[in-house]
Order: C-alpha cells, then structure tokens, then sequence
C-alpha cells in the first residue's frame, strides 16, 4: 500500500514478495515474486552472489514506466533431489519428536538470546499439546483458537509456524554447519512432524475457503506442483489492468 504512496509522490518503488497469491490481489506498482521459504527474502543464506542476482533482478522492474508488473525470479533454493527418509524410518511420534528436540531449542535460546517461536503465546514446554492439536485439524475434527479475533485455521497456521521454528532452531544448534535449504530438506522430508503438517495443509487447501487455502501456502508449498489456481502466470513479466 505504501508503494502507491511512494509513486503518488514521483519515487519509483519495487517489492519482493514470497505470497504470489497476495502480490496478484494487492498489484503494487512493481513486485518480484521469489518461490523462497518464508524468511529467506532474498534466498540462500551466506550466498552473497545468490542474493545480489535477487536484488539485481528486483532492481531492472524499476526500468518498467508502468504497472502493476508482477515477475517470478526464475531460481529455486531449495534442493528438489533431497532424500526422502521413509515413513516406516522416520520417528513414529511427531510430539515425541518434539520433545527429543528440546535440549538443543533451550540451548539456542540460550547461546542467541532470541527464537522466532511465540506466534501463538504458548510455551515451547506445552508444544506437545499444540502438536495434539494440529493432529486434530488434521484428521477433520474441529478445534477453537483460543480468542475470538482468531479463527481456528489461523490458529492451527501460528501453531505451524511456532513448531517449525522451534524445530528450525533446535536443527541449527544440533548441526551448525546446515544451510537453510538443508535443514529445510530434513523437516519436510525426513522427519515425522512435516508430513503431519502437509496434512494440515491438505485439508486447508480443501476448505473451499479462498482465505482458508491462502492460509495453507504459509505452511507449505510443493515447489514443482502450484496449485492450479494460482497458478504461476509466466517466468517474465506480467502486466494487469489497473495502475
């Protein structure tokens, strides 16, 4: 919204985004849809040629002289060969796994003075119920978020966001050398929790509910499978109605 201010008053403005689907409804002005995990902006961690190609490429929309123009940076992050652990390896309890990760959490927390965790306001010791919780959800049971401005889809989607950071961070301090590609590759692949959150994902997605099914990319994104309504519109430049 900023950036109609910004071009009101003749400063040209380009955005990176990480919601395609956000981006398409709000059409600002100039904007670089970028297929990257949610805090990784402009990409790969410790990539400093990576990250200039973002902004470089971010930079050339400020040569169109009009808009909206809306372009996908055309490069993944995230290693789409990664293994794949199979179900019958992997922990067979999400919350177990939570709680074997909890050592090395506490120890994050305490070497970085700082988590991403607390979306929901839940202690990290009570995760073992916000997992309950989402399982849940999951399986199409119904759930109450614990305020009234909170629906229970946000609610399970903080919850998502909470556990995956705690996870994240726990990973970080177990294996320091992990870029976030990997670490990411190790959540969704080879752990108990990441399939449990695709299913979250899944049954959001079949809501019918367009703001439910936007709620649901913020959990997950299959890179090589958009969802065909949203569907990426081309790897260059697109141009809508309207200014």
């Amino acid at each position: 919204m900023l950036a109609r201010v910004f071009e009101a008053s003749g400063l040209s403005s380009v955005q990176i985004s990480l919601l395609r689907e956000h981006t398409e409804k709000i059409r600002p002005p100039r904007a670089l849809f970028c297929p990257f995990p949610f805090g990784l902006a402009l990409g790969k961690p410790n990539d400093p040629e990576f990250q200039h190609r973002v902004l470089d490429h971010a930079f050339s929309l400020l040569e169109r002289p009009s808009g909206p123009v809306l372009e996908d940076f055309p490069e993944e992050i995230v290693p789409a060969d990664a293994p794949v652990t199979p179900a019958e390896e992997r922990p067979p309890d999400p919350a177990f796994e939570l709680t074997a990760l909890r050592g090395y959490y506490d120890r994050f927390v305490a070497h970085h003075g700082r988590t991403a965790v607390g979306l929901t306001g839940v202690p990290s010791t009570r995760f073992r119920g916000l997992v309950r919780l989402l399982e849940r959800y999951a399986a199409g049971e119904e759930i109450e978020a614990p305020t009234p401005d909170l629906s229970a889809a946000q609610y399970a989607r903080f919850a998502c966001d909470d556990i995956k950071a705690f996870f994240r961070e726990a990973r970080m301090e177990q294996y320091p050398a992990e870029n976030g590609p990997q670490i990411d590759a190790w959540f969704w692949q080879q752990t108990a929790m990441g399939p449990m959150m695709r299913r979250v994902r899944d049954r959001m997605l079949a809501s019918g509910d367009r703001q439910v099914e936007m709620l649901s990319y913020g959990i997950y994104r299959e890179p090589d499978t958009p969802n065909p309504e949203w569907k990426y519109l081309t790897p260059t430049a697109v141009k809508t109605d309207g200014g």
